[in-house]
C-alpha cells in the first residue's frame, strides 16, 4: 500500500516509514524516527528523536512524541521513545523518551488510548490496553500496568508502580504505589478498595472476585504488621493466580510505599 505525505508536511529523508503509512497536513518527522505500516498522522504532529511508532497506531493533531526529556540531567544521550501497535494517541499529548539514568528507553505496549494532553515523561514502562484520560500525567519511571486506567487530571509521583487493572479516580495525585486490581483516589491518593467494575468488564468470574476481596481484606486489616499480612495471604491463597500477583507486587523491590486505605495501619 502507498504511503500518503501532504505537500506541507516535513519528512526527513532517513526516517523509516512502512506501508500504508499518513502523514497529513503541517507534520514534521524527524531523522531518526520509524513509523510503522498504517501509522497515520493526522495534522500538525511532531515526531522526532529516536522514535519508534508501531503499526496502525493514530496520531491527532498537536501530539508531540520523541523531544527531549523535561529532565536537567539529560545530555542528549541516544535514549528512545517506543510506542507499540493500534495505540491512539490524541490531541497535545506529549511523549518524551528515556534518560542515562532510566535505562534509556520509554515504551509503551499496544492498543492504549491517550486522550487530550496526557504526558509520558521519561524512562516510563507502560504495558498494553492503558487509558490515560484528559491531561492525565505521569512523571519519569512510572510503571503502568496492562488494563490500568488513570482518571481525568490525575497525576502520578515519580518512580510510582500501577499494577495491572488498577483504577486511578480522577484529579487524584499519586505518591504510592498501587496494588494490582486496586482502586484509588484523593487529592493525595489512598486506596479505596478494589476495581470491580474493571474486574467485570475484563471477565473475571464471580468466585475471583470474591478470593480477591478476601485477600484485600485480609492484606489491609489491622492484626500484625504490613509483611505479615503479605505473608499470611501468600499462605492462604496459595495458588490463586491474581492473589499471588497482588502478593508479588507487594514483595517486590520499589522506591514508593504501597498506597494504603485512609484505615489502614501502615505496619
Amino acid at each position: 500500500m502507498a504511503n500518503s505525505i501532504h505537500p506541507s508536511a516535513v519528512v526527513d529523508t532517513a526516517a523509516r516509514l512502512g506501508d500504508g503509512v499518513r502523514i497529513g497536513p503541517f507534520c514534521c518527522v524527524g531523522p531518526d524516527v520509524e513509523l510503522g505500516d498504517g501509522v497515520s498522522l493526522v495534522s500538525h504532529v511532531v515526531v522526532d528523536g529516536r522514535t519508534r511508532v508501531g503499526a496502525g497506531t493514530i496520531v491527532y493533531p498537536f501530539a508531540v512524541l520523541g523531544t527531549p526529556p523535561q529532565d536537567l540531567k539529560f545530555r542528549g544521550e541516544p535514549s528512545e521513545l517506543v510506542i507499540g501497535r493500534d495505540n491512539r494517541i490524541r490531541e497535545h499529548v506529549t511523549m518524551n523518551p528515556g534518560t542515562e539514568g532510566g535505562g534509556m528507553i520509554t515504551s509503551v505496549g499496544d492498543s492504549c488510548l491517550f486522550m487530550v494532553g496526557a504526558h509520558v515523561a521519561h524512562d516510563c514502562q507502560l504495558g498494553s490496553n492503558i487509558i490515560l484520560a484528559n491531561n492525565a500525567t505521569l512523571a519519569g519511571h512510572v510503571v503502568v500496568g496492562d488494563f490500568a486506567i488513570l482518571g481525568g487530571l490525575s497525576a502520578v509521583h515519580q518512580f510510582v508502580r500501577i499494577g495491572h487493572h488498577a483504577m486511578i479516580g480522577g484529579m487524584s495525585g499519586v505518591e504510592n504505589d498501587v496494588i494490582p486490581f486496586g482502586l484509588v483516589m484523593g487529592d493525595r491518593a489512598r486506596l479505596s478498595g478494589l476495581n470491580l467494575v474493571g474486574l467485570e468488564r475484563r471477565g473475571f468470574g464471580r468466585e475471583a472476585i470474591q478470593m480477591l476481596r478476601a485477600a484485600y481484606r485480609m492484606l489491609f486489616g489491622p492484626e500484625g504488621t504490613l509483611a505479615e499480612r503479605v505473608d499470611e495471604v501468600e499462605r492462604s491463597f496459595s495458588g490463586n493466580a491474581a492473589v499471588s500477583e497482588v502478593v508479588a507486587f507487594m514483595r517486590a523491590k520499589s522506591p514508593r510505599a504501597v498506597c494504603q486505605p485512609r484505615s489502614g495501619n501502615g505496619g
